[in-house]
């Protein structure tokens, strides 16, 4: 794998779909249209805690489970910043800064094992 990609640890997430390179191509194409970042952005902006802690906890399991391991750490410090009830402007602007890295890596894993 490319030296440059960095947010997307593509022999670990190989691993855990044990060596499917399909299977892990099509999880991260699912990973791009899910919709559970939106739903944390919209929650956090309402102000419902309770909402944004269950979709920042289901989105880190999804990011833990697709090898993720940059996106999953920020999900970890906002859900800390969501329980303790006050999320912090600049995790947000991690948060999505992260994320929008995550997906242009996630398209270079796909575009090379498509």
């Amino acid at each position: 794998m490319s030296d440059d990609i960095i947010y997307v640890n593509v022999e670990d997430g190989l691993k855990r779909v044990m060596n499917n390179i399909k299977l892990f191509s099509k999880l991260l194409t699912k990973f791009k249209d899910d919709p559970t970042y939106k739903s944390i952005q919209t929650t956090l902006a309402d102000g419902d805690m309770a909402a944004a802690q269950i979709a920042t906890h289901t989105f880190k399991g999804l990011t833990a489970n697709l090898s993720l391991a940059e996106m999953y750490k920020q999900c970890v410090e906002l859900e800390i910043q969501i329980k303790a009830g006050s999320v912090k402007p600049e995790q947000l602007e991690l948060f999505k800064a992260v994320y929008d890295k995550t997906l242009l890596e996630v398209d270079k894993v796909i575009a090379q094992y498509a």
